[in-house]
């Protein structure tokens, strides 16, 4: 059949997305490109993602090379594809993979459902997947760096495709993968033993919240170039993503007059509630049940109450959003990212898990996409993770609020003229004193600090 070259353009990832930047080419002149395949890493100014091929070839010729930044429209490559095959597939949208991986995962709910569709196999166990036994070279590199077996790690990219996270995930936890982990006998239960008295120097002493349920990730830093000799120091290639970063907080300072406030809050019913359907929860929902749910519900439910927290400077009016959409702060290895549970307060408490669970798991191995990042109104952060008893976030510019749930720690309490312990929290607000003033943002600490003290044995998640 005849041959004929198509040109692979840099597609439109998002509405506000105007260029990007290629990190590294994933294939190399003269391989063989299966259809959605991805091509190479892009990196743009919110989030880093992978370009799919939309034609079926061989890659002829490379026309911008890694570190060059293009805009939207623009050719990156060219492959050479049979005459009709290419015609059929120059014709396929950009974004058809993203569709198509998007509709297929299992994690979307109609408002306030919580319950997930049917879980799926990965994909590496499936033997038709297209990419499964497709290997890029950085892959490969790297599986022979920690002597890896490719063959039973599990690919979580597109079509099974294994990923060079998947390979640092299989090197870190000593195994090959979930293929490995099924075929091993299930763990003896742990044997119980009895309750060792406070006093005992074997209990360790948590100095950090309640609620942290996993170790902070450290910072990882690629160094460009070499240290400068006879001085210590070196430098550090600024990211697009940490660029935008230290625009949009340079922007936040230098236009919005913050203001700041705090309230204490008592959560030892909300302790004692969690801790009661926690186990249950996760064999039924399969995801940890956190206390961020319970502070997203608290907080929507004071948004409605107070609609002008959920609003933006347009300077000469102020805009109040009708939709309650939450940006979560997620920090990555090296960024911060606020991906958005859209209409949260039509949401239950195990919606919102579902979807903290989700966004939080995509962003961190590098998954989410551009329009999740999109349309947030308030935002809310979880500093209580690390230990944080007490911060002064800055403000997710547009918004006109965020507020930060803080580690919760068992103090001394007077409670009726009486001492008791209890478990209490600290809740911060950063306002734009634009919009925003003292009397109406006391007003909405005090019904969030009303609403999670209202939690009781009774409260449903569903």
């Amino acid at each position: 059949m005849p041959k004929q070259v198509v040109e692979i353009i840099m597609p439109q990832l998002a509405e506000s997305l105007v260029s990007a930047t290629i990190d590294r080419w994933l294939k190399q002149v003269g391989e063989e490109v299966d259809m959605y395949e991805p091509l190479c890493d892009l990196i743009t100014d919110k989030v880093n993602a992978e370009l799919p091929s939309t034609a079926k070839g061989v890659l002829v010729k490379i026309l911008v090379g890694p570190g060059e930044t293009v805009d939207v429209g623009t050719p990156v490559c060219l492959i050479e594809t049979e005459a009709a095959a290419g015609a059929s597939a120059a014709n396929e949208p950009a974004d058809k993979p993203l569709a198509a991986a998007a509709a297929g995962s299992g994690t979307e709910s109609r408002a306030g459902d919580a319950r997930p569709a049917a879980p799926l196999l990965p994909a590496a166990f499936d033997p038709n997947a297209p990419m499964r036994h497709r290997y890029s070279p950085a892959v490969q590199k790297l599986a022979a760096e920690h002597s890896i077996d490719l063959s039973r790690v599990v690919g979580t990219g597109m079509g099974g495709r294994i990923t060079r996270k998947d390979v640092l995930d299989a090197a870190q936890n000593g195994t090959a993968g979930f293929a490995a982990a099924v075929s091993a006998p299930a763990p003896e239960a742990p044997k119980k033993e009895a309750p060792k008295s406070p006093m005992d120097p074997r209990v360790p002493v948590r100095s950090t919240g309640l609620h942290l349920t996993e170790e902070p990730r450290i910072p990882t830093i690629e160094v460009e170039g070499h240290e400068l000799p006879g001085r210590g120091e070196y430098f550090i290639d600024v990211t697009p993503v940490r660029n935008s970063i230290a625009t949009k907080m340079r922007q936040s300072v230098s236009e919005i007059p913050h203001g700041w406030m705090m309230i204490e809050v008592d959560v030892t019913n909300l302790v004692l509630l969690r801790n009661s359907l926690k186990d249950e929860f996760k064999k039924r929902e399969g995801i940890n049940l956190t206390y961020m749910p319970f502070l997203c519900k608290a907080t929507v439910n004071a948004i409605k109450d107070y609609p002008i927290m959920n609003s933006v400077w347009a300077t000469d009016k102020i805009i109040v959003k009708r939709d309650i959409n939450l940006s979560l702060a997620v920090g990555t290895e090296d960024s911060v990212i606020t991906p958005v549970i859209r209409n949260a307060d039509q949401k239950n408490i195990a919606g919102l898990a579902h979807e903290i669970n989700d966004l939080a798991r995509r962003t961190r191995d590098g998954k989410i996409k551009l329009n999740d990042l999109q349309g947030g109104t308030f935002t809310v952060n979880n500093t209580g993770a690390f230990g944080s008893i007490l911060s002064q976030p800055i403000i997710n510019y547009p918004q006109a609020a965020i507020m930060t749930f803080e580690s919760i720690v068992k103090k001394p309490v007077v409670i009726n003229d009486m001492i008791g312990v209890r478990s209490m929290v600290n809740i911060c607000l950063s306002l734009d004193h634009r919009i925003l003033d003292g009397v109406i943002c006391g007003r909405f600490l005090q019904r969030v600090k009303e609403n999670l003290e209202s939690y009781n044995m009774d409260t449903k998640v569903y």
